[in-house]
């Protein structure tokens, strides 16, 4: 179906947005204020006296739990529902990280590696839970806008949470974890309070319409989707590049590590004044045409840090290229699952959750060995990669047709 109505201004969609999903979005920032486990947690094993290797492995840990969780949370949510999934989850984190200073010590490395996926997988099964119930509450004409939102509100969180950690640091590195737990408690509380009791899938039908089993044999059988799954892998993938091979280019470069910090900085600022402008922009496009456009960007972006030639300026104007490509693609990319059957919806949107994790697991890795191998010829790689990204977007995504 097409419109010609325009959609709405970013003004317009923040006045008219429901109320549950400010608190919803609240939730998200408190929660992401908290989350030290990725970025510090290897700073803060190696300062409890594990070796760099076993830091390593116990990223490893987490971000396979995560990964869990991405799946465990979609499932969590036919059964007990949006509300409770996060409680549940945002809890069971809340204990977990708290715990994880007891385990900090090198004698302890096996019960600690199991608490780390343990917290992994609780902490990542409350986003498919909110990205249903955000796309439930959300009017259909605002959902981009709204899945906009919260990647502000992550983004917002990431941005302030550094700080907060430099001052913890200062008092007790414990107090990272404490902190977390802390945060994540919050937004447990929050969510049970103020989130409505929402139900997704729950509507009449044929038993064989709307069991598990048929749930995921819908998902299975959706080749489109995979072309979809294969664009968002294949995406974070080169994401990830932008935090595990840029900084190993700015050093081998003779630059200090300030200019990594000028780029992040730029970016995060980027991010959260332009995003909901650019979203404004993009919802008028059909979403096959902003997700393949936005990957294309992000990977000219990734190609121009191969020309770059050592030029601090022109690093930072290819991450802005790279940051306008996430902003393009990523708002639409992250509503996609939510336009799914309510049947369905939760587990299409875990599927997509479980994949963006594992290409932020395996992102490090690729990186690593790219750059050791290539060398500067890590950015042409992954500028084709973005290439088979783009295009599996937009063989993912074209209108399906319509069916009698």
């Amino acid at each position: 179906m097409t419109t010609t109505e325009k959609p709405a201004g970013v003004l317009a969609v923040l006045r008219r947005t429901p109320t549950p999903v400010r608190y919803l979005l609240g939730g998200v920032l408190v929660n992401q204020l908290g989350a030290f486990v990725q970025t510090f947690m290897v700073l803060y094993l190696v300062f409890r006296g594990f070796s760099a290797g076993q830091a390593g492995i116990a990223i490893a840990a987490y971000s396979i739990g995560s990964v869990l969780g991405g799946l465990a949370g979609g499932e969590l949510v036919h059964r007990i529902g949006p509300r409770a999934t996060i409680t549940a989850a945002m809890s069971g984190s809340a204990v977990i990280l708290a715990l994880v200073p007891f385990f900090g010590r090198p004698g302890l490395f096996v019960p600690l590696l199991a608490a780390l996926l343990l917290a992994g997988l609780t902490t990542q099964s409350y986003r498919p839970a909110a990205a249903v119930l955000l796309s439930e509450l959300m009017p259909d004409s605002d959902r981009v806008m709204g899945f906009s939102m919260m990647r502000i509100a992550l983004n917002l969180g990431a941005a302030l949470s550094p700080l907060i950690a430099a001052g913890l640091i200062l008092l007790d590195w414990n107090l990272l974890l404490w902190f977390d737990a802390a945060t994540a408690l919050l937004y447990a509380v929050l969510a049970g309070r103020l989130l409505p009791d929402l139900r997704v899938g729950r509507e009449a039908q044929a038993p064989a319409e709307s069991g598990t089993r048929a749930a995921y044999g819908t998902l299975l059988r959706d080749g489109r989707f995979w072309f979809f799954l294969a664009s968002v892998l294949i995406g974070s993938v080169i994401y990830v590049q932008y935090t595990v091979s840029l900084p190993l280019k700015i050093t081998s470069e003779g630059h200090s590590a300030g200019l990594y910090s000028v780029v992040l900085v730029t970016a995060s600022a980027v991010l959260i004044l332009c995003e909901l402008k650019i979203t404004s922009f993009v919802t008028r496009w059909p979403g096959h045409v902003a997700a393949t456009a936005g990957t294309v960007l992000m990977g000219l972006g990734v190609a121009g840090f191969g020309l770059s030639g050592g030029s601090a300026v022109a690093l930072v104007a290819c991450t802005v290229v790279f940051v306008f490509g996430i902003m393009v693609n990523g708002p639409t990319m992250f509503a996609y699952p939510s336009t799914f059957p309510a049947a369905v919806k939760a587990r299409y949107i875990s599927a997509h959750q479980a994949t963006f994790g594992l290409g932020m697991a395996l992102g490090p890795l690729f990186g690593v060995a790219a750059w050791v191998a290539l060398g500067n010829g890590v950015w042409w790689l992954c500028g084709a990669l973005g290439l088979v990204a783009a295009l599996c977007a937009l063989l993912g995504m074209t209108a399906r047709p319509a069916t009698p």
